[in-house]
């Protein structure tokens, strides 16, 4: 093997490793509502994937806010709605959910992401499906 290529990998295996890999990631939700005939099923992006995080030694000596963990969020985001087939009409049938456009690392925002690591799995239809 070439020095060069030797060297390549050292650095692609060294900058892997500490390089974020935050990006849009494709995610199908299920909506569904009680009163509706069908469940929705509906693909958008979120943002997944790895961030550069340390864990410091003297959490005794920092203020909590420099503790805080990177998460992989949304950088920029939109929101679209879709058409909950099979709804009565004194039942509201839009649903909006956030398509992510771009994503960077940085602290989790309750506002508008899931900061918990484990989850309930929910994201499942108990109703007829359509695909949106």
């Amino acid at each position: 093997m070439s020095v060069f290529f030797v060297m390549s990998l050292l650095f692609g295996l060294t900058f892997g490793q500490t390089a974020s890999l935050c990006a849009p990631a494709e995610y199908t939700i299920h909506v569904e509502k009680r009163e509706c005939a069908y469940c929705l099923a509906i693909n958008t992006t979120i943002c997944a994937g790895f961030c550069m995080t340390r864990d410091s030694n003297g959490k005794k000596l920092l203020l909590k806010s420099a503790l805080s963990q990177n998460v992989c969020t949304y950088k920029e985001m939109l929101y679209q709605t879709a058409l909950i087939p099979g709804c009565p009409h004194h039942t509201i049938p839009y649903y909006s959910y956030p398509v992510a456009v771009s994503c960077k690392c940085g602290k989790c925002n309750t506002d508008y992401s899931d900061c918990v690591r484990e989850r309930v799995r929910t994201n499942y239809c108990t109703k007829p499906q359509k695909l949106c």
